[in-house]
């Protein structure tokens, strides 16, 4: 196959958006501990990140609207007695989030009405925990809400363990444990089942509420951390981690037989950072530049690549429901720079027309929980509710979609649906089909060599075929029960005079047999036929004296198509005389030329000796 294949995507031309550094949000001092987290986590309306403090473990949350350098001195939310160590938003509460920390401790925060880095007080007064949630013995190293339950949320520790949680009453209802410190963790889409990865190099798929692994496969065989993050409603998990020889690698697995990944590990790069996987219509993975990648009949279709010379040690993705549909952006990232700002990254897809674009905003999560934290707990089990983005575009309240119809087609219909939208094989699959049907051979034909002496004769064979056509016409309102389409196709050669002249003898009806080539071999298949059929004759003795006035013009004809034939061969002999005694004459005169002339009269003289003989040939 000759060219480069273009995948069709309605996100291929997607391209990555910075940000001015006067609208960025400079002046921060980012922890700067090892521990692997994202160090930043965003919601619609704020922006969390890890605060290098002393005196105690500390963060910041600051309003995505405040921009540009932030003051000396702001509000932090302390509490902590050791370094926090990752935060996360609830996802149906833009102002509740809990935090992680060194010290062994979960803290749930509530940040007040109106919050704002400016004031006018000298010191700022800082923000404290509404709640304490204390169980693990080591530090916490990850927390995350369930994303389809209210005030569910999943904890991991360096005690080996992930505890769930029920925010309201504070206690730890559930505990999952693993054979070493958890690396990762992400939820299915209605909150029921929950991956990890750990340093024991395992992959582990969890029934929560069964306490117990539903799957555990051999992961990453590299030393370095692993990540692993849920796709949505599909049952497929991505996974980033390294090899043995520290090439970063990228996975895809099926949940229901995780036992090795599909098409096997995707080798990335070389590089030493560590991947942060996120799933958004795709997959993300990061080092100092960020690439996107789209998931499409099981595997991962590259699409582009964000590139920027500032690495970065934390990342963190708004979700849907804050991005600025009327500038088509699909995704928005925040990324920490230097651990001294963090730069809003916008991912556009560029369209002209300046209208509400459906086919890349389908339907999202919204701000209602599926089930209530008590239910879920109880074994209940929903997808939350989404809304249309198209209802934000126009500035109205967002417009619910039920999670009892559309959650469920989302997950039978959604994974189909965004296939052809990506590859658009439907309308690429109409031209295909019309192609063989147009008339390839024809088209051949007229673009050919000059005809041959086969094909001229074929020619004749034409007069042949339309007057038999005429005839077998007339034949078959008298006669309708003619078999001679059974007749297989004879080779061509020239009939013998004597078959000639015996056919006008026989019965009309072998005549539709001449319709492909009048050589012997028809007329004498045609003759056993013949005989075969003279059996009912005399039962009709009107049809046989009605067919004896038609044999006399077919003779006729015939007899004049023989002599066309015998002129045929005739010219068809002296012409290829001609030609051989011209192919003698250019042969003998190239061996006689010799030196006696240039080059350029040999060659011209050759020349039209050649066109001489072309013109013979054609």
């Amino acid at each position: 196959m000759s060219g480069r294949f273009v995948r069709a995507s309605k996100y291929r031309h997607v391209f990555g958006r910075p940000t001015r550094k006067e609208s960025c949000y400079d002046g921060l001092r980012i922890s700067t501990n090892a521990w692997d987290s994202n160090i930043v986590k965003a919601n619609p309306t704020y922006l969390s990140v890890n605060w290098e403090a002393s005196g105690g473990g500390a963060f910041a949350v600051i309003p995505l609207n405040e921009k540009g350098r932030l003051p000396e001195h702001i509000p932090l939310f302390r509490g902590h007695t050791a370094v926090v160590l990752d935060t996360d938003w609830s996802p149906f509460n833009d102002s509740l989030i809990a935090s992680g920390s060194d010290d062994g401790k979960v803290f749930i925060w509530k940040v007040p009405e109106g919050f704002t880095l400016y004031s006018d007080a000298e010191e700022p007064s800082d923000v404290s925990p509404v709640s304490r949630l204390i169980g693990h013995t080591r530090k916490v190293g990850h927390v995350l809400f369930n994303p389809a339950a209210e005030n569910v949320l999943a904890t991991s520790s360096g005690d080996f363990t992930v505890k769930l949680w029920d925010v309201e009453s504070g206690a730890a209802k559930l505990k999952l444990t693993h054979g070493d410190i958890v690396q990762s963790l992400s939820w299915s889409a209605d909150g029921s089942l929950l991956v990890t990865t750990s340093r024991d190099k395992k992959l582990r798929v969890w029934d929560v509420r069964q306490q117990k692994p539903a799957q555990e496969v051999q992961g990453h065989n590299g030393a370095k951390s692993s990540r692993a993050v849920w796709m949505g409603e599909h049952d497929r998990i991505a996974t980033t981690g390294f090899s043995k020889m520290s090439d970063r690698q990228l996975g895809l697995w099926d949940v229901r037989a995780p036992r090795e990944p599909m098409n096997g590990f995707q080798v990335l790069d070389s590089i030493s950072g560590v991947c942060m996987p996120f799933w958004d219509d795709g997959t993300q993975c990061f080092d100092g530049n960020i690439r996107y990648f789209e998931y499409e009949n099981d595997k991962f279709e590259f699409l582009s690549e964000y590139k920027s010379g500032d690495p970065q040690r934390g990342l963190a993705f708004l979700p849907k429901r804050g991005i600025n549909t009327h500038e088509n952006e699909v995704a928005r990232a925040f990324k920490t720079v230097n651990d001294a700002y963090i730069e809003p990254i916008s991912f556009i897809v560029p369209r002209r027309a300046e209208v509400f674009q459906n086919d890349i905003y389908p339907p999202t999560v919204g701000g209602k929980p599926g089930v209530s934290s008590s239910e879920w707990f109880s074994g209940k089990t929903a997808l939350p509710p989404k809304i249309s983005l198209e209802s934000i575009y126009d500035g109205d309240a967002p417009v619910e979609i039920p999670a009892e119809v559309k959650p469920r087609a989302a997950v039978e219909t959604a994974p189909v649906k965004a296939t052809p939208k990506a590859a658009e094989p439907v309308p690429k699959a109409e031209p295909k089909k019309e192609e063989p049907k147009a008339p390839t051979v024809s088209a051949v034909a007229q673009r050919g060599p000059p005809p041959t002496m086969k094909e001229q004769q074929s020619s004749i064979n034409t007069m042949v075929d339309k007057f038999h056509d005429e005839e077998s016409d007339e034949e078959d309102d008298v006669d309708d029960d003619s078999s001679f389409e059974e007749v297989p196709k004879p080779t061509e050669r020239i009939m013998p005079s004597s078959t000639l002249a015996a056919k006008p003898a026989q019965k009309p009806d072998p005549v539709p047999a001449a319709t492909k080539t009048p050589t012997s071999p028809i007329a004498t298949k045609a003759s056993p036929v013949e005989t075969s059929r003279a059996v009912p004759q005399p039962t009709k003795p009107t049809a046989a004296t009605s067919t004896d006035p038609v044999n006399e013009p077919i003779a006729s004809s015939l007899s004049e198509i023989k002599s066309l034939l015998e002129a045929q061969n005739r010219t068809i002999t002296l012409q290829s005389d001609k030609i051989g005694a011209l192919t003698a004459e250019v042969d003998t005169l190239k061996t006689r030329m010799g030196e006696a002339r240039t080059g350029r009269e040999k060659d011209e003289r050759i020349r039209q000796l050649e066109l001489e003989l072309e013109m013979r040939k054609s």
